[in-house]
């Protein structure tokens, strides 16, 4: 494994994080809390340092319960991070249809971490953002000064954003990281999906800030299993997608199959190797469905570097949006 240090502080985070999501919000699948448990204790061993998780994913704020029974007596081998944001007791729809309400004012953010530190059984956290922010939260001067205060307090030690939830919030990106100074930004981001991850990448770099990519597969299509016949189990959200977001999809892979290598690489190794070859970005959150696919991403730094050639070849082909006419 190797780490990198996320800015304004002196955390080392595994280049390969553990995202929360994929194993406690059931949107990729149901696992038990045990299974979920195992899961991030064998990432701890493989030497994945960071997790990133939030109060909404799964109910009553499950993600960081589970985190928290996970790392317990290994605190001070893990980097957490955590979102915030969302009112779930504000939720007028079913789970996961509708986006839930925001509240950013000072005392909704201060009780959203305690409640934070109380679920994780920890005095402070290590990253903590804001969830899918919209413009609103941007120019929200006392959510702002808040932050600070509870930084300067010792109980956030950093704080970002986290953009979503779909790709895009370029402008909400680009000001928190040029008019708010925010160290860490975390986006979307990946071979096939570029935009706005290049422009937001390009800012964190002028700042200076560490950038978190999540979805570094485009949703499983870049870890090359998928076919024409495959489908998603009713409770994935990808059964949702249009049928041509996977015929496109796969179209796209088979033409980056060239950055696998036999026995040394494989594609979903390489995505991430594409993604590490820029320096700012600090850790890739891959989705983890299971311990072989945890130990082929664990493995992924360990192996060899995309050239220069094959970062040229990736660029040409995104920038012929891969030879389709329509993008998906």
């Amino acid at each position: 494994m190797q780490y990198r240090t996320l800015a304004g502080t002196d955390l080392k985070l595994s280049v390969v994080g553990f995202g929360v999501w994929t194993v406690s919000a059931g949107w990729w699948g149901d696992y038990s809390d045990e299974q979920a448990i195992a899961m991030m204790r064998r990432a701890l061993d493989l030497g994945i340092n960071f997790f990133d998780t939030a109060a909404t994913y799964g109910s009553d704020g499950r993600g960081e319960t589970l985190l928290a029974r996970a790392i317990a007596g290994r605190r001070d081998q893990a980097v957490l991070a955590t979102k915030f944001g969302y009112d779930a007791a504000g939720q007028t729809g079913p789970r996961g249809e509708v986006e839930l309400p925001q509240d950013w004012s000072p005392a909704f953010v201060r009780r959203s971490c305690e409640e934070s530190l109380r679920r994780l059984e920890t005095d402070h956290i290590d990253c903590w953002q804001l969830h899918n922010p919209k413009m609103d939260a941007i120019e929200h001067d006392e959510l702002w000064t808040t932050l600070e205060s509870l930084r300067r307090e010792g109980k956030v030690l950093s704080y970002g954003v986290a953009l979503g939830p779909r790709i895009g919030w370029k402008e909400e990106g680009l000001r928190a990281l040029r008019e708010r100074g925010v160290q860490v930004i975390q986006i979307i981001h990946n071979i096939v999906e570029r935009d706005p991850g290049d422009d937001l990448i390009a800012a964190a770099r002028e700042t200076g800030a560490s950038v978190l990519v999540r979805v570094p597969h485009s949703s499983g299509l870049l870890e090359g299993h998928f076919t024409e016949e495959t489908t998603f189990a009713p409770g994935d959200h990808r059964r949702h997608r249009p049928r041509q977001w996977l015929i496109d999809g796969l179209k796209k892979v088979e033409q980056l199959r060239f950055l696998e290598r036999d026995g040394e690489r494989t594609l979903g190794q390489a995505a991430l190797q594409w993604l590490l070859a820029e320096p700012a970005i600090v850790s890739t959150l891959p989705n983890i469905y299971d311990e072989a696919q945890l130990e082929e991403f664990a493995a992924a730094p360990d192996t060899p570097p995309l050239t220069v050639e094959e970062l040229r070849r990736c660029d040409a082909l995104y920038a012929e949006n891969f030879g389709l006419t329509v993008s998906v």
